[in-house]
C-alpha cells in the first residue's frame, strides 16, 4: 500500500524560533532571523518534536513527544519528500526554494523544442529542484558532496515517480567536479546552486562560501551555454541578494540589471514574513 503524502505549512515564526507542520507533524526548531514576537502564541504548544541546537560546531539534539509517520513524507507540487529528523535541526526540506520551480520548469520547456536540455545542480542534497526540473523534460547531473543526502535524493526520486527521469547522480566536490567537466568540454542549458556556508567534500575538501564562491561561479562561466539560465540561493549572513547578484553576472558576463533578485522567505499563517536566505537568477524568458 502507498503511503500517504502530507503537506507543509509554516504556523509561525518568532523569538528565533520557527513553528512549522509536515503531513500533521508540528515542527518546532531554531531560526535566527525570527527576531519579531510570535504572533500565535497558543499554537506553539502543538509541537510534537523540538529540536535544540548543540554548542558551537556540535550537533544539537530533538525532542520528540508523539510517534513520527514511517514513512514521513511531504508532497510539494510533483514532488515527494521523504523526511527525518537530522542532528544539524534539517528534515530534508527546504520549503522556501519551491517557489522557483515554475521559473527553472518555464526555462526548461521553452528549451525542448531545440533539443534535449541539460542542467548542472550543484550542492543538490535531497533533490527538489532536480526533481523539478527532471520532470518537465530536463537531463539533471545532481551533485553533492554527502553520499547519505545522494542516497536520500534517489529515494525521492522513486517517491515522486521519477526514477527513471535522466537524472546522473553523483558524489563530488562541486569545485572538483565543475573544474573536471569544464577541461572536458561540457556545456549546459542551467546551472543551480545552493551552497551551503561551511562544509566538506568527500575526500575532506573544505568548503566555505565567502572564500570559495567566486571562483566556483568562474569556473563555472565555461559551463553554461550562451543564453543559458542560472540561479544562485544561499541562506548565510550577509550574502542578500544585491550581493548575490553581482557575484552571479560572471556567469553570463551581463550587468546586475539584467540579473533577477530577491529574498528567500516564507509566510506564516499568523502573517509573521520569515526571512531565510536570498537568491540571484539570470536568463529569464527568451
Amino acid at each position: 500500500m502507498q503511503a500517504s503524502l502530507g503537506t507543509y505549512e509554516l504556523i509561525d515564526a518568532g523569538d528565533d524560533r520557527r513553528l512549522e507542520r509536515f503531513d500533521g507533524v508540528v515542527v518546532d526548531r531554531p531560526a535566527p532571523t525570527a527576531l519579531a514576537p510570535r504572533r500565535a502564541a497558543s499554537a506553539w504548544h502543538e509541537a510534537s518534536a523540538r529540536f535544540t541546537a548543540g554548542p558551537a560546531a556540535r550537533a544539537g539534539s530533538w525532542t520528540i513527544t508523539a510517534p513520527l509517520p514511517d514513512p514521513w513524507l511531504v508532497r510539494l507540487q510533483d514532488v515527494a519528500f521523504e523526511l527525518r529528523p537530522t542532528n544539524t535541526g534539517q528534515v530534508g526540506l527546504f520549503p522556501e526554494h519551491e517557489a522557483h520551480w515554475p521559473w527553472l520548469r518555464d526555462r526548461t520547456r521553452e528549451r525542448l523544442p531545440e533539443g534535449p536540455v541539460e542542467v548542472l545542480h550543484l550542492f543538490g542534497y535531497t533533490g527538489g529542484a532536480t526533481l523539478a526540473i527532471a520532470g518537465a523534460g530536463a537531463g539533471v547531473v545532481h551533485v553533492d558532496a554527502s553520499r547519505s543526502a545522494l542516497a536520500w535524493a534517489r529515494r525521492n526520486a522513486e517517491r515522486s515517480g521519477m526514477a527513471d527521469r535522466r537524472i546522473r547522480w553523483i558524489v563530488d566536490d562541486a569545485g572538483a567536479f565543475a573544474a573536471r567537466e569544464t577541461r572536458r568540454g561540457r556545456r549546459y542549458a542551467g546551472l543551480i546552486l545552493d551552497p551551503p556556508s561551511y562544509g566538506h567534500g568527500p575526500s575532506g575538501e573544505t568548503w566555505r562560501l565567502a572564500d570559495d564562491l567566486d571562483r566556483l561561479l568562474a569556473s563555472c562561466a565555461t559551463l553554461l551555454e550562451p543564453g543559458g539560465f542560472a540561479l544562485l540561493t544561499a541562506h548565510t549572513p550577509g550574502e542578500d541578494a544585491d550581493r548575490l547578484a553581482r557575484r552571479l553576472t560572471v556567469l553570463r558576463r551581463v550587468t546586475t540589471d539584467r540579473v533577477e533578485m530577491g529574498d528567500l522567505t516564507l509566510v506564516a499563517r499568523s502573517g509573521t514574513r520569515l526571512h531565510l536566505g536570498a537568491w540571484a537568477r539570470v536568463g529569464g524568458p527568451r
